[in-house]
């Protein structure tokens, strides 16, 4: 009972947060005709405003949004791209925040350049450990290989949960010390749409987060299969 009830807790726990940030970008997703522009005219306007020379505005799959540095693209989903939404324009104007810190150099970016990959991969190798459980129960047949194999792949992705962690100060930055600050002082929003856009840059902030937190209940969702 105790056990069952400290899942269930873990897994609201873990789940809270994706749905706040799903929750808040819909919520706000809304066309709202205060708006003077799109989120990709918006996220022209910035590039071209900050000077970030070889900067590119692009579309990209829905719910997909995020900057590459290493095509040097902002890449906005379509509803966002061509939204007149809160939405729309705060995830803009995020995603611009991080090409601001890579063309810049700004130290902070490093974190994303350095412990994303290692986040993916981590997480990767966890989940690839976990399937094999199976099979090197077949092959080792012994408990204690079998533990070995299960410990590395909870370490795998606990550790791929705590890098997305590590991300959090840059994308933090990204929405309250570049965004929010160019929108207001921009006048690109008016005094009524600053509420939801303070929440739609916090939502956006803690996506990866948001992620971890799901990765850390995934373990306890392999472990409960390889139960049964």
């Amino acid at each position: 009972m105790i056990l069952l009830v400290l899942g269930l807790l873990l897994a609201v726990l873990a789940f809270f947060p994706q749905m706040w940030v799903r929750y808040v970008m819909k919520k706000y997703h809304r066309e709202d005709p205060g708006m003077a522009g799109t989120g990709g005219e918006l996220a022209e306007h910035l590039v071209s405003r900050f000077k970030l020379d070889g900067i590119v505005v692009e579309t990209t799959e829905e719910g997909r949004d995020h900057f590459d540095p290493a095509a040097r693209a902002v890449r906005l989903s379509p509803s966002n791209y061509n939204g007149k939404s809160i939405t729309a324009v705060a995830v803009a104007a995020h995603e611009v925040g991080h090409a601001i810190q890579f063309h810049r150099n700004e130290a902070i970016f490093e974190l994303r350049k350095k412990y994303m990959p290692m986040a993916a991969r981590f997480s990767k190798i966890g989940v690839a450990l976990m399937v094999s459980v199976p099979v090197a129960g077949l092959v080792l047949r012994s408990p204690i290989a079998i533990g070995i194999v299960i410990g590395l792949s909870v370490l795998f992705q606990l550790l791929g949960a705590l890098a997305y962690l590590i991300v959090l100060p840059e994308e933090w930055d990204a929405s309250f010390n570049k965004a929010l600050p160019v929108l207001i002082d921009g006048e690109y929003i008016s005094a009524d749409q600053r509420n939801g856009v303070q929440k739609v840059l916090k939502a956006a902030a803690l996506t990866y987060f948001a992620g971890a937190l799901a990765n850390i209940l995934n373990i306890g969702r392999w472990l409960m299969i390889l139960r049964r």
